[in-house]
């Protein structure tokens, strides 16, 4: 049975080669001993701003249990342990008759990691997607919303194949421990992804890459018998006898009118962003609670500058590539805690991630190799409804309103409000040459004025307790621009812990981001999993 050697260090000039001579001399054994390795976990350790990698590898000795039992007895369990293999719990079609194929609403990474385990097994999912193919969608937003401003709700950064995540900067990393979270990684690396998502500790994959995962993920689903509708709305839903017993669906394809549908099992992975199907479920039944969410700013600065707080004289060795950050700012918001960096994107741009008209959101991405002069970062707090006094609709409409005023308050232009970090703590407009990743621009506005007030106070009391820590946060070239209101969204679709099913629609199976049970693609994508399991061991494959 391998082991595992935990925190093997290696110098930034120094060659992975050289990783079973040092896990050797960590085990007080000769190098000759090592009879195989591997590289399991990969990190960049700059703690003391000496920047070096941090490895776990994975070591079998010649010799083999004895040899390798030797060696542990000599270490402590946080230097070297067994490699214990997960338990897997097997998974067993049921028996019930389905009158139709499972359908998944949304094809997102929860939907999409949904529909290829029910295809792999033999389900031939359905799925209905409002937006386009990849293809499509990047016209739609590249030319239509970036160069004419004409702005499509149904084919955006938000909707459409690859949901929300394709224009993300495909961060896979999430605080969920599941055995799954391995089985999205390889499924990823298999349809095209970097091998390096495998060991890497903060793996991405960079927006460049996505739309080519999508697309080779939707063709595997189609050749196992699944097929992807794209423009098809979930309009409204029939629910009789505490069952959902058929869909409406609307349709952008002029050979397919709008139709009800009668469904079997349905899996819903909307994204957090489906605000029309949020309010129509509600309307229909479906319980929907309010949920913690964040809201705040977006802050942009360049890229040698935090690659200078980051690994100081390491700072642009080119075996580092572009440093991030996690910052925060202890009890910055007062009545709801800290003030903290939310999806940072080294060497990224800063999106508008709208899905109506009329509202200006932001968001960040980057491309695989984080190449770009700009760094950003969101920078939230956790607003609670209840102690707004917001309900779940509530919080939807709380969010949309300043959306709505960050948008008029530009001018109706799409342009990003912003304004520098060091203006907005002294009070004034910022003036001059505006600098930003934005795709449709920026416009000198008075943040406070496109933000809640405890957005406002918060930011007040964390920019210079930022700026103490690393020094230019809050200066004259950090960009402070907003709202960023999309970090997580304010409703939960309840559901039963056992049965995943939507609390009292039997059929009904809520998952991803949308629902309120996961935050990012790998996490969404192993809710879309365990969903596509319950359902697979409830009814027999339809034929």
């Amino acid at each position: 049975m391998p082991i595992v050697v935990r925190n093997v260090l290696l110098g930034l000039n120094e060659s992975e080669e050289a990783l079973p001579g040092l896990a050797a001399r960590r085990l007080h054994i000769p190098e000759s001993a090592v009879r195989y390795w591997s590289i399991v976990r990969r990190a960049i350790d700059a703690r003391k701003k000496d920047v070096r990698f941090s490895y776990q590898l994975e070591i079998a000795l010649e010799g083999g249990r004895k040899s390798e039992l030797a060696c542990l007895k000599r270490m402590r369990p946080a230097e070297a342990a067994w490699i214990k293999p997960e338990p897997e719990e097997p998974l067993v079609m049921g028996k019930g008759p389905s009158a139709n194929r499972p359908v998944i609403v949304g094809f997102g990474p929860g939907g999409m990691f949904a529909a290829l385990r029910l295809a792999e097994l033999g389900y031939r999912p359905l799925v209905l997607e409002r937006g386009r193919e990849v293809r499509r969608r990047h016209r739609d937003i590249m030319q239509r919303y970036y160069r004419e401003r004409d702005f499509d709700p149904e084919s955006n950064l938000l909707f459409g194949e690859g949901g929300a995540g394709t224009y993300s900067d495909g961060k896979l990393y999430t605080r969920l421990n599941d055995p799954l979270c391995r089985s999205v990684l390889e499924t990823l690396y298999l349809h095209g992804a970097d091998p390096d998502i495998l060991v890497d500790t903060r793996p991405h994959l960079g927006s460049d890459r996505l739309p080519t995962l999508c697309t080779r993920i939707r063709e595997r689903i189609e050749s196992l018998g699944g097929e992807i509708r794209f423009g098809s709305r979930l309009d409204d839903i029939r629910i009789e006898d505490g069952r959902l017993i058929a869909v409406h669906v609307s349709s952008d394809d002029s050979a397919r009118a709008a139709e009800w549908m009668d469904v079997g099992p349905v899996l819903l992975s909307i994204g957090h962003s489906a605000r029309d199907t949020i309010r129509m479920l509600s309307g229909r039944g479906v319980r929907v609670e309010s949920k913690p969410f964040q809201m705040g700013v977006r802050v942009e600065h360049p890229q040698e500058m935090v690659d200078r707080w980051q690994y100081g004289a390491a700072a642009g060795h080119v075996r580092l590539g572009a440093a991030e950050y996690h910052v925060v700012a202890r009890g910055a918001a007062r009545d709801y805690g800290d003030m903290f960096s939310f999806c940072m994107c080294p060497g990224g741009v800063i999106l508008p991630t709208n899905e109506s008209a009329g509202l200006i959101v932001t968001n960040g991405a980057s491309r695989s190799h984080r190449s770009g002069r700009f760094a950003n970062s969101g920078l939230v707090f956790t607003m609670n409804p209840a102690v707004a006094g917001m309900s779940a609709l509530d919080a939807v409409a709380f969010q949309e309103r300043w959306e709505r005023l960050a948008f008029e308050t530009t001018g109706r232009t799409y342009c990003v409000p912003a304004q520098r970090a060091a203006d907005f703590l002294e009070g004034r407009i910022s003036d001059g040459m505006l600098e930003t990743s934005f795709p449709l621009g920026g416009q000198w506005t008075d943040i406070r004025a496109v933000v809640p007030k405890e957005v406002s106070a918060a930011l007040e009391r964390a920019l210079p307790t930022l700026e103490a820590k690393f020094p230019g946060f809050a200066g004259a070239d950090a960009l402070v621009t907003a709202p960023e209101t999309r970090a997580s969204a304010p409703v939960r679709l309840v559901r039963d812990a056992e049965t995943r099913q939507a609390e009292g629609v039997q059929g009904l199976y809520p998952v991803g981001e949308g629902a309120g049970y996961a935050g990012g693609i790998l996490s969404a994508a192993v809710d879309g999993i365990k969903s596509a399991h319950a359902i697979v061991r409830t009814y027999a494959p339809h034929r």
